[in-house]
């Protein structure tokens, strides 16, 4: 089992994200707001039974909460959209990064013609100060084959229309869909009843085919080192797509990168 005593020490002010609003044809399928904030981690962690030491020098991170509407809990009747599929395509980044003297925040979601839905690159600097930094074009280059994210080079300008390159080298990962609780789980998702007083642990062989499946149709957490104007930081590169991507090149639910 898993066992930890952890404390998280904010390195820089939390990151208000913009309201989440996202339609599924006439629905809504989800309307939240969110914060983000950047740090580190001290504690103890234990896995089966060997403890860890968690330096703050080491072990940096990020927290975030999120409320509002979102589609978890016991699924709804398809209805309508069973006729009628409304979503062609699914394109996510939620990028928190942590360097020395700021705290970056880069999210962008397309649908599958690449018209941007949510949008926000934001620098926050250790004064509190928040400084915005346009609207940011990727270019994500994934694993031939497949559609796995090795890297990516975002564009950016500061407030002075001084353009800024933050380039992303992507590590191990954790398919949220995996035991995480989020979409495309079927073994267990947010707010969904199991009864009272459940409890239950899970060990997942990634080579399964059954669970490695599921993997590329769920959104991926990816442990990220990246780089700007000369500046290194760590974090997370959240990326998830599936299904058409028009300027990705991905025409279906099928395509993956040449």
């Amino acid at each position: 089992g898993i066992e930890f005593d952890l404390t998280f020490r904010a390195a820089f002010e939390a990151m208000d994200e913009p309201h989440h609003v996202h339609r599924m044809g006439p629905k809504i399928l989800l309307d939240a707001s969110r914060f983000c904030q950047v740090g580190s981690w001290e504690g103890t962690l234990r896995v089966d039974g060997e403890s860890f030491d968690v330096a703050p020098d080491v072990w940096v991170g990020t927290r975030d909460r999120s409320w509002g509407i979102r589609p978890v809990g016991e699924a709804e009747p398809p209805g309508r959209n069973a006729d009628e599929p409304s979503m062609s395509g699914f394109w996510w980044n939620w990028i928190p990064l942590r360097f020395d003297d700021f705290a970056l925040m880069v999210i962008a979601q397309e649908n599958g013609e690449g018209h941007r839905i949510l949008n926000e690159a934001v620098r926050v600097w250790k004064d509190g100060r928040v400084e915005q930094l346009g609207w940011p074009e990727f270019d994500v280059r994934y694993k031939p084959g497949t559609r796995h994210p090795t890297g990516a080079s975002i564009s950016l300008v500061d407030r002075d229309r001084k353009p800024l390159t933050l380039e992303v080298e992507t590590f191990t990962s954790v398919p949220l869909n995996v035991g995480a609780g989020y979409g495309g789980d079927p073994d267990w998702n947010h707010g969904l009843w199991k009864g009272r007083g459940w409890v239950e642990s899970t060990v997942y062989d990634m080579n399964d085919p059954m669970v490695a499946g599921r993997v590329p149709f769920g959104v991926v957490d990816y442990v990220a080192w990246a780089t700007l104007d000369g500046a290194e930081g760590w974090g997370i590169f959240e990326h998830g797509t599936f299904g058409k991507h028009t300027p990705s090149g991905f025409t279906d639910w099928d395509s993956v990168a040449p």
